[in-house]
Parts: C-alpha cells; structure tokens; sequence
C-alpha cells in the first residue's frame, strides 16, 4: 500500500481476496455532467475518468442531438424555439 494514495482524492474499497480481506484505494468518480443553462443533470453522458472516455465511442458520451452532452433537453428544446422565432 503506497502512501501516496491514503488521501481523500482516492476512495478506500475493501475486497475480497483468497486468503484474507484487504482495503484498496480507487479514483473516485467525477461529478455528473450538468446543464449549461440551468444547472440540471444531463442524461445521457458518463461520469466516466477522461482515460475512459477517450476509449468511449462518440455515440456513447453524449446523446445524438443538436447541444447533446452541453444542454438538457428542455434547455434545448427552449433555444431552438427562440432560434426560429428570430
């Protein structure tokens, strides 16, 4: 167990092993992918490490329409109305 990871950016998981129970330290999760807009979490988009992500297709990380992955979808729906009234 190295000391470098006994801090609060790691998270502390105990798992099973063969012989005995040990505690191992993860990254822990980023935090949800919000609305650019009104602060709403987005669906449709991972919390995934930036690592995982690059290995992701580009359908999976965000949702296939116009701002997907930068607006919810009210958000969304609100500024293309107000773009076609313009």
């Amino acid at each position: 167990m190295a000391l470098k990871h006994i801090n609060r950016s790691f998270r502390k998981v105990k798992v099973k092993l063969a012989s005995r129970v040990t505690t191992q330290f993860r990254k822990r999760n980023p935090a949800k992918a919000q609305c650019g807009d009104c602060g709403k979490e987005l669906h449709g988009v991972p919390r995934a490490r930036p690592v995982e992500m690059q290995n992701m297709p580009k359908s999976m990380k965000r949702p296939e329409r116009p701002y997907g992955g930068v607006l919810c979808s009210s958000c969304m729906r609100k500024r293309m109305i107000a773009k076609a009234r313009a």
